[in-house]
């Protein structure tokens, strides 16, 4: 904590206007817009005198580009990341949430995760949803590697369990 010179002229019972205070960077959606909001809260972290920057999740998914491009703002941290689920971490938020350093992965007591594959739209002609159904293959098989290393636990762990639970819901 930084503590600031305090002006007896003040009249203020703020604690921000005595000290400064560590940055909480939430994620409740994962789209363009989030991301960017997500790299600029993260930058001002990095920024602070804090040692961690707890990362708090309560979202039921998105984009799964907007998440790979938190992960990777998140990987070129200096600092610890602490991830916290309140209420919910879906699909996407579940893959962030692993994504706190060991240790200081949190969820509380009445919030609920789901993971299940990467879900996608589409239409048009038959080659070209080829090539979607592909892309969706690749984003799968990037989140579930991502998770299974977080994990610690083999290649295709987690993409197993869903399989073998038929690619419904995991809750």
């Amino acid at each position: 904590m930084i503590i600031k010179e305090i002006d007896k002229n003040l009249k203020s019972n703020k604690i921000e206007d005595f000290c400064e205070l560590p940055i909480v960077v939430y994620v409740n959606k994962f789209d363009e817009a989030s991301a960017k909001t997500f790299q600029e809260d993260m930058s001002k972290a990095e920024s602070t005198f804090q040692d961690i920057i707890p990362i708090v999740i309560d979202s039921y998914g998105g984009s799964v580009y907007s998440l790979l491009s938190m992960i990777d703002v998140i990987k070129s941290s200096k600092k610890k990341i602490a991830t916290i689920c309140l209420s919910k971490a879906m699909s996407c938020g579940v893959i962030l949430l692993s994504c706190g350093d060991q240790g200081l992965r949190f969820i509380s007591p009445n919030s609920t995760t789901m993971i299940h594959s990467v879900s996608s739209m589409t239409w048009g002609k038959l080659e070209d949803m080829k090539v979607d159904v592909s892309e969706a293959d690749r984003l799968n098989n990037i989140i579930f590697s991502i998770l299974d290393k977080n994990c610690q636990k083999n290649d295709g762990y987690f993409k197993q369990i869903i399989k073998d639970k038929m690619n419904a819901d995991w809750f």
